[in-house]
């Protein structure tokens, strides 16, 4: 796939009947995705921690769309009871999903451990969307071009997974373990691939990356060098707005020639800014060692198993 230079949100095919889940969706990337996607026609479902934001979004969006298809729901993905709730409503109310976008995150907190006792944001980044996904893959395969949309960060690239100490008990430094949060989602996304492609799944899992963008992430950092850098100074000069930088994951979301174990990033100098292009992920993201020891420990965590259909 070669860089797309002007392709915007409003390339975005018609999903009118189309089902989306969004977590994260009541600001910064999540908002941006889930207005564009309302505005060709998709029902979202807005996964949001707190459902007055949620709620607030909707308006904020109607405001402007009064026809948008959206509905709020609970989901706190460092909660795997909450992950659960969630999945089990959502197959009450809907006979399949088409897209699940795994957005929503946090970023560099103090070290604080989450219901069930993992580090935060290996637990809100990455086991609570793997959770989610396991849950719903069978709605997902249900569904219509079905796909699976987890959100990595440039940050991959220079992260390791420490599997001797995953709760940061020996040491926590935040963006180490905000850095290790975004490799594990790498390595999700691209397993996932493997074993959907293996099983003859229909759904694909694509990886999408926004560069820097200005989003609360930045702001609800408590770490105040972070909040300088990344806020006060980087934001200004060098970061999208969260409409651009929503652009690969919608890419990967709606390009009808997107493929499974694809990863979009913004085409720009270092993957910062620009429109979306496939790039490459880091090679421990693919290694074969890695990619099964965090599967494996994944479903110990979270107690959740793939349901794959059987391999044709």
């Amino acid at each position: 796939m070669t860089q797309q230079q002007s392709w915007t949100a409003e390339q975005i095919p018609d999903q009118t009947g189309r089902v989306f889940v969004v977590t994260g969706a009541n600001s910064g990337l999540g908002l941006a995705t889930t207005r564009a996607l309302a505005s060709r026609g998709g029902h979202v479902i807005l996964a949001v921690r707190d459902t007055e934001k949620g709620r607030r979004a909707v308006a904020e969006i109607t405001a402007g769309q009064p026809e948008a298809s959206l509905e709020v729901r609970r989901l706190d993905l460092a909660d795997l009871a909450s992950v659960r709730t969630f999945a089990d409503q959502l197959r009450a109310d809907h006979p399949r999903l088409d897209v699940l976008i795994n957005n929503a995150g946090v970023m560099a907190p103090p070290r604080t451990l989450s219901a069930q006792g993992h580090e935060l944001q290996f637990a809100c980044n990455h086991l609570g969307h793997f959770a989610l996904t396991g849950l719903l893959l069978d709605l997902l395969g249900a569904g219509s071009n079905p796909r699976v949309v987890t959100v990595s960060s440039v940050n991959h690239r220079q992260a390791q997974i420490r599997f001797d100490d995953l709760t940061g008990e020996r040491r926590y430094k935040p963006m180490g373990f905000y850095n290790q949060s975004k490799l594990a989602n790498a390595v999700f996304g691209w397993e996932l691939h493997r074993r959907l492609t293996q099983s003859g799944s229909p759904v694909r899992s694509v990886l999408a990356h926004p560069g820097y963008t200005a989003t609360n992430l930045q702001w609800d950092t408590p770490t105040g060098l972070w909040q300088l850098v990344f806020g006060r100074i980087g934001s200004p000069l060098l970061a999208q707005r969260p409409a651009d930088g929503a652009l690969p994951q919608l890419y990967a979301a709606t390009e009808p020639t997107v493929e499974s174990g694809q990863f979009i990033g913004p085409g720009g100098m270092g993957e910062l800014r620009g429109a979306p292009k496939r790039v490459k992920l880091a090679p421990v993201a693919t290694d074969p060692e890695t990619t099964r020891r965090l599967w494996e420990v994944s479903e110990q965590l979270t107690d959740i198993r793939f349901a794959f259909p059987a391999a044709v």
